[in-house]
């Protein structure tokens, strides 16, 4: 008898669980795609190094920066952009999204780059795109960099006249998901060992 009232709450306690678990198929709705875990760890990763980049910018700019003369913060992280790269961390660019680029690079280089910025400055604050090199994943960011203080326009004088918070450029992100970042300036990734090559 025992033994029956245990398997009567067990139906009792777990038919109501695995009802609950198929909700989809009752109210119709798809069920939301599970949440990959790489993804999510790079997409954390852009965000924490969009907040050093753009902070460091900034930080630099407004203690150290107080000529024309003297180097502009983005042209010194462009070379620690291009530093991260060739140890194959992850590839940054500085784009305009003004028109009137400081320098010649700072323009869109292919389709991702030139949408993400129509978009930035229609607003979004965030633009992605998961894409394959070399058989590896690789997610695709860019966010915005506003006019964030006067001495922006120092070396900038078009931006005198930008809405405060509108887009004047971005940082693109591109960083590997499951494997070695694939950019111009990366290193190689090391082929497969072959099979045959103890023969």
């Amino acid at each position: 008898m025992i033994r029956n009232l245990v398997i009567g709450l067990s139906v009792f306690v777990f038919l109501p669980l695995s009802f609950a678990q198929e909700p989809a198929a009752v109210t119709g709705k798809t069920a939301e795609p599970k949440a990959d875990p790489m993804v999510e760890r790079t997409r954390r990763e852009v965000r924490m190094l969009d907040d050093i980049y753009k902070g460091g910018i900034v930080t630099i700019t407004d203690n150290f920066v107080t000529d024309k003369k003297e180097i502009p913060a983005g042209t010194a992280f462009k070379l620690l952009f291009e530093s991260a790269e060739k140890k194959g961390w992850h590839r940054v660019r500085l784009l305009d999204a003004t028109g009137s680029p400081y320098d010649d690079e700072n323009v869109a280089e292919d389709e991702f780059e030139e949408d993400a910025i129509k978009q930035l400055v229609a607003g979004k604050s965030w633009v992605e795109k998961i894409e394959t090199r070399d058989g590896v994943r690789h997610l695709r960011v860019a966010t915005p960099i506003p006019v964030v203080f006067e001495k922006c326009i120092m070396c900038h004088d078009h931006y005198a006249d930008v809405p405060a918070g509108q887009a004047i450029g971005a940082l693109t992100y591109v960083l590997p998901i499951d494997g070695a970042l694939v950019s111009k300036l990366a290193p190689k990734a090391d082929p497969a060992p072959n099979a045959d090559s103890s023969k």
